[in-house]
């Protein structure tokens, strides 16, 4: 491994969890990025076997870091340097399905009649 510790937003950045390495200090910055459960700043020096965990909305992510890059890697190659502890009920809420704002109505069918609306209301589960 490249180094034995490493700035946290480095780190962050380095592993892909954000684009930019600001990003990552800002996220610091803000609160959102823990380390062994304890709020963590941007200069914070992690180590092997620490616990990362970040809000990136709507999920909280953990990692546990196993090394340091010296430098942005490829996502194939970020489980060297960083296991993936998200309980899987927080990976889930990227997969909620989002229903739709509206109906798709063929062209040149005009606008529902009431009854039309009431069936559609009755579908989207609107009362």
């Amino acid at each position: 491994m490249p180094g034995e510790s490493s700035r946290i937003d480095k780190w962050l950045w380095s592993v892909r969890a954000y684009k930019t390495r600001s990003e990552a200090a800002e996220a610091c910055k803000s609160g959102r990025v823990k380390v062994n459960e304890v709020e963590a700043k941007a200069s914070r020096e992690l180590k092997v076997g620490d616990v990362v965990s970040f809000r990136k909305t709507p999920v909280s992510y953990s990692y546990r870091v196993s090394g340091f890059p010296k430098s942005r890697i490829a996502a194939k190659l970020v489980k060297e340097f960083a296991k993936d502890e998200t309980p899987q009920d927080e990976l889930n809420k990227l997969n909620v399905n989002v229903q739709p704002l509206f109906v798709q109505r063929e062209k040149g069918m005009g606008r529902p009649t009431k009854k039309e609306r009431r069936q559609l209301d009755a579908l989207m589960g609107v009362n």
